[in-house]
């Protein structure tokens, strides 16, 4: 189970948010809660930015006596990756994903379903590792693109997590951008703003209700918002 506390107190702009994690089995990285308030993040996480566009910042605070990962985002994007290796169908027992997090404010104009309004407060990414050759010809084709411009980590599948503003809590629907990534509603609107909020998903149960088959290896999750 992945422990994962993030704060997004600012959120702004109209993002692309690009999907980069390495493959690296990271099943022993430390979750932040064990992490120093003012050090650096550890090697086992690894900031993915997007080019031409400004950076978030993220720093490790104290937050009601617990160190916490917190997510600045002022006309910039940005998340931190955790690299995971889940090796298999992950159907056989549950694969749960546990994080809480707390935000500031939400985004009014947030709307997953558009491409002006796909900016959240906060993001939650679960990467998959679904065969590129098991895809469609015009799908193995964007993701070769986007490595190219990328860098040979986009995954192949995705699902994404939000706190949104327009949409009841459990709507999902594709990213404006691509179908390889599901877009749930885990929060939405402000009646949670400015409190922890705990959360938990079977990610098996969760993608197979996205893709339609089992779930590959997961391979890792990424925190931010935009």
């Amino acid at each position: 189970m992945v422990h994962l506390r993030l704060r997004a107190p600012l959120s702004a702009a109209c993002l692309l948010t690009t999907l980069s994690v390495l493959a690296l089995n990271a099943g022993s990285a430390p979750v932040f809660s064990s992490l120093i308030p003012g050090s650096a993040l550890p090697r086992e996480f690894h900031v993915v930015t997007l080019p031409k566009i400004a950076a978030n910042k993220f720093t490790l605070v104290m937050d009601e006596g617990k160190t916490v990962l917190r997510v600045d985002s002022d006309n910039s994007a940005g998340s931190v990756g955790l690299p995971l290796l889940v090796p298999g169908k992950i159907n056989g027992g549950k694969a749960m994903l546990a994080w809480r997090w707390k935000v500031d404010r939400v985004l009014e104009k947030a709307d997953m379903e558009s491409k002006l309004g796909d900016d959240f407060a906060a993001r939650v990414y679960v990467f998959f590792d679904v065969p590129l050759e098991s895809l469609s010809f015009a799908d193995r084709t964007k993701i070769r693109i986007a490595r190219m411009m990328a860098g040979a980590d986009v995954p192949t599948a995705a699902i994404c997590y939000v706190w949104d503003n327009n949409h009841r809590i459990g709507r999902s629907s594709w990213s404006p951008y691509t179908n390889r990534v599901r877009m749930i509603v885990q929060q939405s609107g402000p009646s949670q703003a400015g409190q922890w909020t705990v959360e938990s998903r079977d990610l098996a149960a969760d993608f197979k209700e996205a893709f339609g088959f089992d779930a590959p290896a997961v391979t890792g999750v990424a925190v931010g918002n935009d």
